[in-house]
């Protein structure tokens, strides 16, 4: 192991442990969650979630950053899209199952609603992984595709935040092949319907905090596939 593994071991400790060890903390989590959703999501994310592209990075390249990186200006927008997904998971853990209900499957929302593990849970947590993520996902994960290549072409300079992004160039000389292929064909449903499927069955509470350290995940994921290519 070399110290910068170390460094990035320590910094992962430091965020966690805190809320293991101390119950106040974690009360004040908890209801400041409950109180601030939105500010939350976008520091779970913007911290995690960057956490986990350096990973992916350190994994490709054998360095936890790269002079294009840009670790602040992805903290940004890791923030903003964090912001989106608590956004969506909002929109489709409540619209889902008043789809079901409407189809005659109150017992399944009651059951999705009640505590604890049972077949109804399981099934409605699927359906709105399946639902979120194949109508949702793609644009998502084209626009972060997208903004990370303009981080990139600015040299991961702070200043990216504040320039426009060439969206129709990116469009057109974005790897559609490899978005289709890969990201779309098999992280949607091998990857991201299983792991959504746990997020929605655990506490609302605890939603947004799984699904940003699912960031993580998804930086490995992706630095994986980068080097199968």
């Amino acid at each position: 192991m070399k110290r910068q593994d170390l460094y990035f071991a320590i910094v992962m400790l430091a965020i966690f442990v805190p809320f293991f060890v101390s119950p106040e903390l974690y009360a004040w989590y908890k209801t400041f969650n409950a109180d601030h959703a939105m500010i939350m999501a976008f520091l779970k994310f913007s911290i995690l979630a960057t956490l986990g592209e350096m990973l992916g990075c350190r994994i490709s390249t054998g360095n936890y950053t790269t002079p294009t990186f840009g670790a602040l200006p992805r903290m940004v927008v890791w923030g903003l899209l964090g912001m989106a997904i608590s956004m969506a998971m909002t929109v489709f853990s409540a619209g889902i199952p008043a789809f079901i209900t409407a189809m005659g499957g109150e017992e399944l929302v009651e059951a999705f609603k009640a505590d604890g593990f049972s077949w109804g849970k399981l099934i409605v947590a699927f359906s709105i992984s399946v639902m979120m993520n194949t109508f949702f996902a793609p644009v998502f994960m084209t626009f972060h595709k997208i903004t990370d290549t303009h981080i990139a072409e600015n040299g991961g300079s702070i200043k990216a935040l504040f320039r426009p992004i060439a969206m129709r160039r990116h469009m057109v000389e974005l790897n559609w092949d490899r978005q289709w292929s890969f990201i779309f064909k098999k992280t949607i449903p091998l990857f991201w319907y299983p792991a959504h499927t746990i997020t929605f069955m655990l506490p609302g509470e605890l939603r947004v905090l799984f699904a940003a350290l699912l960031g993580v995940a998804l930086g490995v994921i992706l630095a994986i596939g980068a080097r199968k290519k």
